[in-house]
């Protein structure tokens, strides 16, 4: 990892009670457990393309790491700041360091995960699925690389709906199948899982995914007060 991740990752602070938590509130993410991997730092420094202006807005500081927990390097998204919304730049998102088959993680690694693309997108799905390790690639290309743990058994592959991500699906589901992992692919109602806990509401989330997955990973992974108020 380069010295300026490192620094800018040191120089963050926690998530909870920041404009950062705020930002994710404004996208219906309250569940914030197991999310040690994102920090905040309230002025990144951001570089105006093609100009050699830099401004400073709040960002979201995404730790990216290996199977190993180690460091290797890190994702900003730039915020408002009032953290309502992203920041009105031209780039909201970028990473800098080594993120090739490594990945933001939430929980802690066993026999049955989740992995997607973006971290709001892996966060909505957390929502309805809290007890589930999750991991964000971060981009359709490095979702489709990603780096499998020795003990994974099953694999759930968060779709994004377009044709980046079914891509990305293709080519997880056929390198999963190789090593004799299972490959569910878990697909969205609307443009991805952000957008169908923004739109159509958690309950709704909930539903939507329970038919989707294994009948043992419902009472597993989803909360059992919700999984007994459905089953009732």
């Amino acid at each position: 990892m380069s010295e300026a991740a490192r620094r800018l990752l040191s120089m963050s602070s926690p998530l909870k009670g920041s404009l950062a938590a705020t930002y994710l509130r404004s996208r219906s993410i309250t569940d914030l457990r197991d999310t040690g991997a994102l920090k905040f730092h309230p002025n990144c420094y951001y570089r105006v393309q093609g100009e050699d202006l830099t401004e400073t807005w709040p960002a979201i500081i995404a730790a990216v790491t290996d199977l190993e927990g180690k460091v290797t390097g890190v994702h900003r998204t730039w915020l408002a700041r009032d953290g309502g919304s992203k920041a009105p730049v031209d780039t909201q998102r970028k990473a800098m360091g080594d993120l090739l088959g490594h990945a933001v993680r939430f929980g802690v690694a066993k026999e049955v995960m989740a992995a997607g693309e973006g971290i709001e997108t892996v966060l909505s799905l957390r929502q309805a699925l809290p007890r589930m390790q999750m991991v964000a690639a971060l981009s359709a290309g490095h979702l489709a690389a990603l780096l499998f743990p020795a003990n994974l058994r099953r694999l759930y592959i968060v779709r994004d709906n377009d044709p980046a991500g079914n891509g990305a699906r293709d080519s997880l589901v056929a390198r999963a199948h190789e090593v004799g992992i299972e490959a569910i692919t878990l697909s969205p109602m609307l443009g991805d899982f952000n957008d169908d806990l923004v739109t159509r509401g958690l309950d709704a989330l909930r539903a939507h995914i329970r038919v989707q997955l294994a009948p043992e990973d419902v009472s597993r992974f989803m909360t059992q007060d919700h999984v007994t108020r459905r089953s009732g």
